[in-house]
């Protein structure tokens, strides 16, 4: 498995997402992404979990209507490998294309990436603004109720339970379990880049 250096992969993000709150998307699942790879048994490919993390919106930003479509070109232009361009890629999957989830990590991708948004939103309605206090029943609370953080995909987040063959009490618990871990991780790296 080749694997690009984490900076040579932050500067291949930066250049093609300047809005902060994308940033902040990106290091929250990469760091995310990483804590699975070690939680499921998958520790020495943290890295590279944490990279498909770290790059997998690289083309939100600057074209949204080609999310996931224009990602190979930008990706192959900065020298990264296609084991992490299929990552990438396929957490569109059924979304913008048609290239599905293989690897477990893939699966983890597509399920936890709109999951880490909604439980952001959710942090940032809490009073301490933050996922460690934050409970599950809060958390499903707040799934349930449509207009909250619309813009993530429940539909999404489901099939990417479904995928991993986890119910979806699994998939949000632990999702909020990585956030928790390492939220003062990602706060720091935020800071760095703001």
């Amino acid at each position: 498995m080749e694997c690009i250096s984490r900076e040579a992969a932050l500067e291949l993000l930066k250049k093609y997402n300047k809005d902060p709150f994308h940033l902040q998307h990106a290091l929250t699942v990469e760091a995310v992404m990483k804590w699975y790879a070690k939680e499921l048994g998958y520790g020495e490919e943290a890295d590279f979990w944490g990279i498909v993390g770290l790059l997998h919106d690289i083309d939100f930003e600057c074209y949204p209507e080609e999310h996931c479509i224009k990602a190979p070109e930008l990706l192959r232009e900065g020298g990264v490998s296609e084991d992490i361009i299929h990552g990438v890629v396929s957490h569109g999957y059924g979304i913008t294309v048609d290239v599905a989830p293989e690897h477990e990590m893939e699966k983890v991708l597509f399920a936890a990436d709109e999951l880490t948004g909604l439980i952001w939103a959710a942090a940032l309605m809490h009073p301490s603004k933050s996922t460690k206090d934050m409970e599950l029943k809060s958390l499903k609370k707040k799934y349930k109720s449509k207009g909250f953080a619309a813009g993530c995909s429940r539909e999404v987040i489901e099939r990417g339970a479904e995928m991993l063959g986890w119910d979806l009490d699994k998939l949000l618990n632990m999702t909020l379990e990585a956030m928790r871990a390492t939220e003062d991780e990602i706060n720091e790296l935020v800071a760095q880049e703001a």
